[in-house]
């Protein structure tokens, strides 16, 4: 399990996963899906136990919990959970296949990858309805 990826995919959940069982909590799904917020669920189950017992792990997703986009938190999150699972194959392995499980819908559930290369060339993306998308691999050209 890839610590990058899990911390990409967990990030915008956290302040709900810190608050299950409230009403904010609750509203999780349809900020992100069903599908999407009910892999997040099933990771932070996997994942809470050994957060919890490790307080620098556990101030790492509280500190990045209050402040989602601040990029030098998500590397103190990312160092943290490669400490996990690197001391814990069962538990990458649990979490590798969570996110690789499909969901209802049948699109995977696993990470994006965009390289560009050339003169102008961007990448611009965006999720919208809340799904969990699908693997995309492969060389893509647009002409113009």
């Amino acid at each position: 399990m890839n610590p990058v990826t899990l911390t990409a995919f967990l990030t915008p959940f956290l302040p709900f996963l810190l608050n299950l069982g409230n009403t904010a909590a609750d509203k999780a799904a349809g900020k992100f899906g069903e599908d999407a917020w009910a892999k997040a669920k099933a990771v932070w189950e996997k994942l809470h136990p050994k957060v919890e017992a490790k307080a620098a792990a556990q101030e790492a997703v509280t500190d990045l919990a209050a402040t989602p986009e601040d990029e030098d938190l998500q590397t103190a999150l990312r160092v943290q959970l490669k400490k996990l699972l690197a001391s814990d194959a069962a538990l990458a392995e649990a979490i590798g296949q969570i996110l690789q499980a499909d969901a209802a819908d049948g699109t995977p559930g696993i990470q994006i990858v965009q390289t560009v290369t050339g003169n102008q060339n961007q990448v611009i993306g965006q999720v919208t309805g809340g799904k969990v998308l699908g693997r995309v691999t492969d060389d893509i050209t647009f002409s113009e």
